[in-house]
């Protein structure tokens, strides 16, 4: 055990060198050895710090017979075997980095180093999601419509640096949004946009302007990437019922939450299923009010998200979804309590200070 606490902390601390290692502007990929980091600290048994590795599995009844024997995770899990030594800088302005690790079953898994940022809050969202996940599969209405929130592994290395399971076969709202619009020969003017914005919000009276000179410009296109993705109509109409639930899952824990910041970068579709994942949890509690710029908006649901729903728009499948979304949360408050109330017994850096974020988050956890 002495042992596995050693490899634990060497492990730790070089992940924190690399995240805060310094790296050039406009340099996407990198060596470790460049950055100075020890490859010495693998092979360790420290488990991949990815989600079906830390969760644990739950047995089918409290029957004796099923408890006897029992293991919530495998006798032989997927230990860290080595540390590739390419780096690939994302290009955004605290520069993650994604490296991979070998793990002991042979297969390589990607993680993000992501640093300057409080990853505590996106544990415990993380949390809080996989607990919504047990609660639909127990429900018939949910399970039957194979509700769901996408979750991956958070693993905080301290208060301004971890680690995060990177999710492949992604693609963010925006990049598909831009690419289909630019098909059809329309390029966003980003401050003409921002200039008729500021006029329509400027007024009461001038608020047409937003549909007559904004929307105007930009037709939904959303859709056609469901027509591309998925060319026949049982997959295309799974997808999209995928795409549909999905959504209303997320704005009904997000409205909960108060969770702010849904821009087209932190709202992402699996290209394999329709689905839709969110990240970057940093603005909750209704933070957005908080801004120069208040969000008061509860959840993001623009015309190009409402046409690729169908027919029915909001009315239908999202409609019902929220709903029994909705009524599992109220129903099970005292179980989403116990993740919550941490917030308030230990409060993540943002959060210190601020009375504002104390009193929102105080007003949730009464309201849920």
């Amino acid at each position: 055990m002495r042992g596995m606490i050693n490899q634990g902390q060497k492990f730790s601390e070089e992940m924190l060198r690399l995240c805060i290692a310094r790296i050039e502007d406009k340099v996407l990929r990198v060596s470790l050895r460049d950055l100075k980091f020890s490859h010495k600290v693998a092979p360790c048994r420290l488990v991949v710090p990815f989600q079906a590795m830390l969760t644990p599995t739950l047995p089918a009844s409290h029957k004796p017979e099923y408890l006897k024997g029992f293991r919530a995770f495998p006798r032989d899990p997927t230990t860290i075997e080595a540390i590739l030594d390419d780096v690939q800088v994302l290009n955004s302005l605290q520069k993650p980095r994604r490296i991979g690790i070998r793990g002991s079953d042979g297969k390589v898994y990607n993680i993000l180093c992501k640093p300057k940022d409080d990853l505590r809050k996106d544990q415990r969202l993380m949390e809080f999601n996989n607990m919504i996940n047990r609660l639909f599969k127990k429900d018939v209405e949910s399970s039957k419509r194979r509700m769901y929130i996408k979750t991956y592994a958070v693993t905080p290395l301290n208060e301004e640096c971890g680690l995060i399971e990177w999710v492949d076969n992604l693609r963010t709202l925006r990049d598909i949004v831009i690419k289909l619009l630019r098909e059809r020969g329309i390029a966003p003017n980003y401050n003409e946009i921002r200039h008729d914005l500021n006029e329509a919000c400027s007024d009461n009276s001038k608020l047409h302007l937003f549909t007559t000179k904004v929307l105007s410009k930009f037709p939904p296109v959303l859709y056609e990437w469901f027509i591309e993705m998925f060319p026949e109509a049982g997959s295309w109409f799974a997808a999209r019922i995928r795409y549909t639930r999905s959504c209303a899952v997320m704005s009904m824990v997000g409205h909960v939450l108060g969770l702010g910041d849904r821009h087209g970068e932190n709202i992402l579709f699996e290209e394999g299923t329709g689905g839709v994942l969110h990240v970057d949890f940093n603005c909750l509690f209704d933070k957005g009010l908080t801004f120069d710029i208040p969000e008061l908006v509860p959840f993001r649901l623009t015309q190009n998200m409402v046409d690729a729903f169908g027919a029915y728009g909001y009315n239908g499948p999202f409609r019902k979804t929220c709903e029994i979304s909705l009524g599992l949360l109220r129903h099970n408050e005292d179980a989403l309590m116990t993740v919550l109330e941490t917030f308030l017994h230990d409060p993540t850096t943002d959060f210190i200070g601020k009375k504002r974020c104390f009193s929102t988050l105080a007003l949730v956890l009464g309201d849920l």
